[in-house]
C-alpha cells in the first residue's frame, strides 16, 4: 500500500511538472530582411541587402524573461567598391544560431541580446582567387528591440556584430582581419 501511495506522488509531480515545462516552451517561424557591411576593413565597401528566414524555440522562464533560440538561413556579406573588385558583391550565406535573452514588458515590446555563431553555408566570390574565401564559422553578439502581439504575431529589429574574421586568406597587401556586421528587420509569429 505504501509503494502504491509513493507511486500515485511520482506520477501526479512528473506529470505536473511536464505539463507545466511544455506550457513554458514555444515554437515560431521567422522572416525578414538583413542589410550587411564588413567593419575594421582597409579596403571600400558598401551594404548588401539580404534576407533570413527560419524557426525559432522559446522558453519562458517567468511572465517577462525568456531564452530564445533560433535556427536562421541568412545572407550576408557586402558590395566591394575598389580598384581590384570593380564593384563584385562577395555573398556570404550562414546557418545562423543565435540564442538570446529576452525580457518582453507587460505591453509587448521586448529588448533581446546574446551570442550567435553562424555556420557558412555558401560563398559566390571567386574573382580575386579560386580558393574558398571565408572562414567557416562566423561569431559575434546581437542585441535587438520589438514588439510582440498577444496573439504571438511579432515584429522586431536587431544588430549583430561579429567577433570573428571573415576572411581565410592571408595577404601582405590587403588587411583581411575584417569581421561581418548586419541589421536585421523581422515578422515573426510565435505558437
Amino acid at each position: 500500500m505504501k509503494n502504491l501511495f509513493l507511486l500515485c506522488i511520482v506520477l501526479v509531480s512528473t506529470s505536473s511538472f511536464s505539463q507545466s515545462f511544455f506550457d513554458r516552451l514555444h515554437f515560431g517561424l521567422k522572416a525578414g530582411g538583413n542589410y550587411s557591411d564588413f567593419y575594421n576593413a582597409d579596403f571600400d565597401t558598401e551594404g548588401l541587402p539580404g534576407f533570413h528566414a527560419g524557426a525559432i524555440i522559446a522558453f519562458d522562464i517567468n511572465k517577462n524573461w525568456s531564452v530564445q533560440e533560433e535556427f536562421l538561413y541568412s545572407t550576408q556579406g557586402a558590395k566591394l567598391k575598389s580598384e581590384f573588385s570593380d564593384d563584385k558583391d562577395l555573398k556570404l550565406s550562414y546557418i545562423s544560431v543565435p540564442i538570446v535573452v529576452k525580457y518582453k514588458t507587460d505591453f509587448g515590446l521586448y529588448f533581446e541580446a546574446g551570442p550567435q555563431v553562424g555556420i557558412l553555408a555558401s560563398e559566390d566570390f571567386k574573382e580575386i582567387t579560386n580558393d574558398d574565401f571565408a572562414e567557416k564559422i562566423d561569431a559575434g553578439m546581437v542585441g535587438g528591440i520589438g514588439y510582440q502581439f498577444s496573439n504571438g504575431l511579432g515584429i522586431g529589429a536587431r544588430y549583430y556584430m561579429g567577433l570573428t574574421d571573415v576572411s581565410k586568406m592571408k595577404s601582405t597587401t590587403v588587411k583581411t582581419d575584417f569581421q561581418n556586421h548586419m541589421s536585421q528587420v523581422s515578422l515573426f509569429y510565435i505558437f
